[in-house]
């Protein structure tokens, strides 16, 4: 058997050489990378929530990394938005649950040109050595791309948000996000490399020794770092215990026109917060220390409206606990996604306006040409929400809890900075309503999940209409309720203040990856000109 060395611009040896087909078989076989691309970013989104099949991502990126090597930047461009395609397409299917098929495959038709550009960069860098690197390194520059552009960004999607049940999970409080997802992307490319290089040496007993090193350690590596990380994970308390109540009040009905109901959810918010409250004083449930409302749990304002104000003031003083109410709020001309903390005695006496806000869902972007196109989008968001500017943490019976809106649990700053703002923990108050019993909730709670690893920090997900949860500093979720039901989770959990290296570090490993990802590109694009060159003399 024959020992080489790797070379740039090495051709890839799993590429059929059989004698050339002809008729349909020809045909078929032209069809195959492109119907292998939109396969496996099917692959991919079966690999998300509901499901627990995150080990489905590595096969994926495998088949993913098989069909781009040694292409073109052109034809990587094209099978990268099949794969976008086969990804997006379902996992976003939500987005058109009341609004119809149009807002959906426009979002999937601009989100998977972010795909298709990854796609031509792994073409590009997939001749280099030790190639799976410089490619998982590219896919976590167009998550960086598309959590920020257009819009403020749509992070939806991420491959660490699938990983929540996975054994890279610890990755996330080393290095955030990025580093989790990067470890997954990376193994399912070298994973590929593995095997392409085992048929190879197979079939002509020659072993490339550099390049099988680093197909095995772009295997085991991630494999190895998320085991050593298993060390930062933890749910022991250290800045004591606090006992917290999540109140799902439910919706009496789903999809858009929820709203129209307003005084209805606040009051059945009100109700399950006062029946918890008879259940606490019969000594049928412990005593909260502080109450957790979703947000549009009063889309009355209670600043403008006495009544409204009149029903929190009665089931605040009912638990005898200060409460976190999702109110929306008219200042100033202004409308903002607000919560509101409410103290029994005191009433309200802090409030944080939530600062990353949904685009055509809670502001419409490019008003006159979306009404010009269609005037019913126009009136399902008739007045733009304003973002607010500051960290959101409240004091409550003496415990820091972040508030992080909903939406803005897909941004790592967002999250990030409540951590950094002193949260103990966190609450993500969310209003699920409008999208039925889609995967989107279970997307979200998986988010959730991401991010009380990543942080160390218990997070609680209250929600109008469900899911709501109660999830450990390990990610575990200990209480969660059904949907479309009227509920309350009550449980003692841990407060802590220690800092994981991803909440010290915020978007450096992000910025690491993507310089790395452009040293790749830049190596990729130099050998391909010097090898123009070459050709030419």
């Amino acid at each position: 058997m024959t020992v080489t060395a790797t070379s740039v611009g090495e051709s890839d040896e799993l590429k059929p050489r059989t004698a050339p087909a002809s008729g349909a078989a020809a045909r078929l076989m032209r069809l195959l990378p492109a119907a292998a691309a939109a396969l496996s970013g099917v692959l991919l989104y079966v690999s998300f929530p509901p499901r627990t099949l995150w080990w489905l991502a590595l096969p994926a990126f495998a088949v993913f990394g098989w069909v781009l090597r040694g292409r073109g930047w052109k034809a990587g461009l094209g099978l990268g938005y099949l794969f976008g395609l086969g990804f997006l397409l379902p996992l976003l299917v939500w987005t058109g649950v009341e609004v119809g098929p149009g807002p959906w495959l426009a979002l999937v038709a601009i989100e998977a040109v972010f795909v298709a550009l990854v796609g031509a960069g792994v073409a590009a860098v997939s001749r280099l050595p030790a190639w799976p690197v410089w490619a998982a390194a590219v896919w976590i520059a167009g998550e960086a791309a598309r959590a920020r552009v257009p819009f403020s960004g749509f992070p939806w999607g991420k491959i660490a948000f699938g990983q929540a049940d996975g054994v890279f999970l610890p990755l996330a409080a080393l290095g955030g996000t990025p580093v989790l997802g990067f470890a997954v992307v990376l193994c399912g490319f070298a994973l590929y490399d593995v095997v392409r290089l085992a048929v190879r040496a197979r079939r002509t007993r020659t072993v490339r020794r550099g390049a099988a090193a680093a197909a095995l350690l772009g295997v085991a590596v991630p494999v190895v770092a998320a085991v050593a990380a298993r060390p930062l994970v933890s749910s022991a308390a250290q800045d004591g215990t606090a006992t917290v109540a999540v109140i799902q009040g439910n919706v009496p009905r789903a999809g858009l026109d929820f709203n129209s109901q307003r005084r209805a959810v606040l009051d059945y918010h009100a109700r399950e917060t006062e029946r918890l409250a008879a259940e606490v004083k019969a000594g049928k449930a412990e005593q909260p220390d502080f109450v957790l409302w979703p947000e549009n749990s009063s889309d009355i304002d209670p600043f403008a409206n006495a009544d409204a104000r009149l029903v929190i003031d009665r089931a605040a003083r009912a638990i005898g606990a200060p409460i976190s109410v999702g109110g929306v709020v008219e200042r100033d001309g202004k409308l903002f996604n607000e919560q509101i903390l409410w103290d029994p005695d005191k009433g309200p006496v802090d409030t944080y306006d939530k600062r990353q806000i949904q685009p055509f869902g809670e502001y419409l972007p490019l008003r006159p040409l979306i009404g010009a196109i269609n005037e019913d989008w126009t009136s399902m968001v008739r007045q733009d929400f304003s973002r607010g500017t500051e960290p959101g943490v409240f004091t409550m019976a003496g415990a820091q809890v972040g508030l992080v809106t909903c939406y803005e649990a897909a941004f790592d700053w967002a999250v990030r900075s409540e951590v950094t703002d002193g949260a103990r923990m966190i609450s993500v108050p969310s209003n699920n309503a409008t999208f039925d019993r889609s995967e989107m909730t279970y997307q979200q709670l998986a988010m959730s999940r991401i991010r009380a690893v990543e942080h160390s920090r218990t997070v609680t997900v209250p929600v109008t209409s469900g899911v709501s949860a109660i999830i450990m500093p390990d990610g575990r979720i200990t209480q969660r309720t059904g949907m479309f039901v009227a509920d309350s989770l009550v449980q003692e959990v841990p407060l802590r203040s220690s800092r994981t290296p991803a909440t010290e570090l915020g978007v450096a490993p992000e910025i690491a990856l993507v310089l790395v990802a452009a040293g790749g590109l830049g190596w990729a694009v130099g050998a391909g000109v010097r090898g123009r060159r070459a050709g030419d003399v």
